[in-house]
């Protein structure tokens, strides 16, 4: 199968990449005090130079005392980090690529006696870990209003370095997933309930956003149906509940949507061979992402197992991305163990590609 099309341009109303190699987010925990140095630089130079066309960074934590799990997680506000991000995006860009943050609030996924600020409790819609798993009260709202005006700030100084963009981090029973579904947010005011309320706390992200940026800022959002506390977990049962999730998303300004699967190859709904990249594409007529184990058989739960992922022939991957299916193609994994992996896809060098071994020092954002 040809890899014509995973390494043709990419050209939206405002991004252009060389390719449709994407880099998953990986957090690492390799900024001490939440400073990116010059390794953080050059692991993502390397990424740059093996080809990737468009690098998201590892989760990034806005200005919230509680918004991250580690202090060495790095963070996306103060002069010292954003110096360091500075240095970042000049390495990457030097080498030819292009690179947005991930902008994140961990909420009630913080443990709060192992993060900075212990004396302080997590935050969620709710106080929710999981259903049925209080951490602390409900955020209150004027801690929600100032949550939204952190991402809005984060994107403005992205821009400031000169980011390509950004990514929110609306996945993986993280904050702003945490608000999405129902089983964390039992809110009875305008910030729950229905799904148009539960999705009102993105949606006012992405309009500060737009607001705190430029009109051709490109913002990706990215949203998966499984959560960390729950894999069976689904925001929509049926297209036409994923539409009414999607649309005030799409319509507050996303610019492409990031769609996590463990498996990239598994249909979203019954009855049509779409995957989630494929069903928003359709609903929204917005760029998608997708993303799941590309490049590995096996998904990345596994690997903390001690079990291996081999790797994964790539052609239904191509035969997807040929039919228009999806636009882009994240990799997280098998590019973390190999920075090379695009050049090697396209120079069709697979025997040469290096094995995921399950202990690399990074999990997916």
């Amino acid at each position: 199968m040809s890899s014509t099309t995973l390494f043709s341009p990419f050209q939206s109303t405002n991004l252009s990449l060389s390719n449709r190699i994407v880099m998953a987010p990986m957090t690492r925990q390799f900024s001490p005090n939440g400073i990116p140095t010059a390794d953080v630089a050059g692991y993502y130079k390397r990424r740059a130079e093996g080809g990737t066309g468009l690098i998201i960074t590892e989760g990034t934590t806005v200005n919230d005392k509680v918004a991250t799990m580690d202090a060495n997680i790095p963070q996306f506000h103060g002069e010292a980090a954003l110096a360091g991000w500075k240095k970042v995006v000049d390495e990457v860009h030097a080498a030819g690529g292009k690179i947005m943050p991930q902008l994140w609030h961990v909420g009630m996924a913080r443990v709060a006696e192992k993060a900075p600020f212990p004396e302080l409790p997590s935050a969620g819609p709710s106080g929710l870990f999981k259903p049925g798993k209080q951490g602390a009260e409900p955020m209150t709202v004027a801690h929600i209003e100032a949550v939204i005006e952190a991402f809005a700030q984060a994107a403005a100084d992205a821009k400031a370095i000169g980011m390509d963009g950004i990514e929110i981090h609306g996945a993986h029973g993280y904050l702003i997933d945490q608000f999405f579904w129902e089983g964390t947010n039992q809110r009875t005011d305008g910030w729950g309930g229905s799904m148009e309320n539960r999705g009102r706390f993105a949606v006012e992200i992405i309009k500060a956003i737009r607001a705190a940026t430029a009109p051709d800022f490109p913002i990706v959002l990215r949203y998966s149906q499984w959560k960390q506390q729950d894999y069976t977990a689904r925001l929509a049962h049926t297209p036409a509940e994923l539409e009414a999730f999607l649309l005030p998303l799409s319509n507050a300004g996303v610019d492409i949507f990031h769609c996590s699967q463990r498996r990239y190859w598994e249909s979203e709904f019954e009855g049509s061979a779409l995957n989630l990249a494929g069903w928003t594409k359709k609903l929204t007529g917005k760029p998608t992402i997708t993303v799941g184990s590309v490049g590995l058989n096996d998904d990345f739960f596994g690997a903390f197992k001690g079990q291996d992922s081999g790797t994964r022939a790539v052609d239904d991957l191509l035969e997807r991305l040929d039919a228009g299916e999806f636009d882009l193609v994240a990799v997280g994994r098998a590019l973390l163990q190999d920075p090379n992996w695009a050049i090697k896809i396209k120079e069709n060098r697979l025997d040469d590609l290096q094995q995921y071994s399950g202990k690399a020092l990074a999990t997916l954002s």
